[in-house]
């Protein structure tokens, strides 16, 4: 097979010979690798941590939540809940009473949150069901579903009754106290006293494990009067939930319940409530690219020195090519095609490299926390049980031609000089 001239003179070039220069080479086209393989791997993580993390969320959270502008209680939720149901686009709506509570189960006490669902109004929410690892999604009754971190942090499993206390009747606990003390009476006061900070036993009927460690370790679910009764509302709540066809369109519904409903609602989505989590992420995915991107500058510059040392050792043949006839353009070709060639094998060996990482990322890092002690993706820290990953086909194709031009772009200062050479110049000594 012939090669064009250029070519076929930077291929010899670029054979191994065994000197310091083709060291130099194998070092330049071995950091190309890397970087490819790095920057694929990284993104490919950092773009699946970010769209698996909205699926937990769009899973596992409402799609837009309405509560009340002032924070308080939501009193007449009824009609609030029936406008929301005639909104294009909404699949359910729930009412719901969230917060902290203090939980006890064999002398082990932890304060997650609690979350007050109707479970017949929630049954449109079917993730939830599908979330359930053991036991079976049933709060009818004093019934109570654990997270999987939570229901081990406690020792706690189907079958076993948890106590849950719940600060909402704080206040007044204290009421009742100031008054026993005003009035001096004892005997039915510490009654209604004892009423106020009885506490609730639920029965453990469920065990959910949602991916999210955050979720897993700090939420439990309980009948919606429950938490009514926990928190004294009676018959308020403290939000509705609603989910929706296409969890995108969150925004134009958040935007009608505020323009349309009552005035006294705040209504906020999804994306509101999680914003600075998937900005932070997008900021740092963008700020790990070009980071990574310096592997394989620093590789280029080695291409660069090393076709600058081809220059000056090569300086004889040039000028031989030049006196009989050789273009600048195929002096040109010959460095250029040098650096192209390096940053296409360096290019397809990181693709390669890289999606085989991608591929068996979970088995790696099991590997360095059995053997070595590493654990590079703890699940306290970032709430997922295994690395998620997910590679788009643009961003690989975009950091694969970066990696090829910059190469290129490096060999073309080297070719420039050699294609100025003087023949005369280079045969004076000769």
């Amino acid at each position: 097979m012939k090669f064009p001239f250029s070519l076929f003179l930077s291929l010899r070039y670029l054979r191994p010979k065994r000197t310091f220069l083709s060291v130099i080479t194998v070092i330049s086209f071995t950091g190309v690798m890397l970087g490819v393989t790095v920057l694929i791997l990284v993104i490919s993580v950092m773009t699946g941590f970010e769209r698996e993390l909205r699926r937990k969320v769009i899973g596992f959270e409402a799609h837009v939540m309405v509560t009340d502008a002032g924070g308080r209680i939501l009193e007449e939720w009824e009609e609030t809940m029936r406008f929301c149901q005639t909104i294009r686009g909404v699949e359910a709506v729930a009412p719901f009473v969230q917060g902290p509570v203090l939980l006890e189960f064999d002398n082990r006490r932890l304060a997650p949150k609690i979350r007050g669902i109707d479970p017949r109004l929630e049954s449109g929410f079917a993730e939830i069901h599908h979330y359930v690892v053991a036991g079976k999604f049933d709060l009818e009754g004093d019934k109570v579903l654990l997270g999987s971190e939570l229901a081990r942090a406690l020792g706690a499993k189907v079958g076993d009754k948890v106590i849950v206390y719940s600060p909402g009747n704080l206040s007044d606990m204290i009421a009742e106290i100031n008054r026993i003390e005003r009035e001096g009476g004892v005997g039915s006061s510490l009654e209604s006293l004892r009423e106020l900070v009885l506490p609730a036993e639920l029965e453990v009927t469920g065990i959910f494990e949602s991916g999210r460690f955050l979720y897993d370790s700090e939420f439990l679910l309980v009948p919606l009067y429950i938490g009514q009764e926990l928190y004294g509302l009676r018959h308020g709540v403290h939000g509705l939930a609603l989910r929706l066809k296409n969890p995108y369109e969150a925004a134009e519904v958040a935007a009608k319940i505020r323009r349309d409903s009552n005035p006294l609602v705040a209504a906020y989505t999804w994306i509101d409530l999680n914003r600075q989590l998937f900005d932070a992420i997008k900021m740092e995915r963008q700020v790990m690219f070009f980071l990574l991107l310096f592997i394989i500058l620093v590789a280029a510059f080695g291409i660069m020195n090393t076709l600058i040392t081809v220059t000056v050792q090569k300086t004889r043949e040039i000028g031989i090519l030049r006196a009989l006839g050789a273009k600048s353009m195929q002096i040109i070709g010959v460095f250029l095609f040098q650096g192209m060639v390096v940053g296409a094998i360096g290019s397809a060996a990181g693709l390669g490299m890289g999606m085989a990482l991608v591929r068996w990322r979970n088995e790696f890092s099991d590997w360095l926390a059995e053997f070595l002690g590493i654990e590079i993706f703890p699940a306290s820290v970032y709430g997922f049980s295994q690395i998620p990953a997910e590679v788009v086909p643009t961003d690989v194709a975009i950091i694969c031609a970066s990696a090829f031009v910059i190469c290129s772009l490096a060999a073309l200062l080297p070719a420039w000089f050699a294609a100025r050479l003087d023949p005369v110049q280079a045969l004076r000594y000769e």
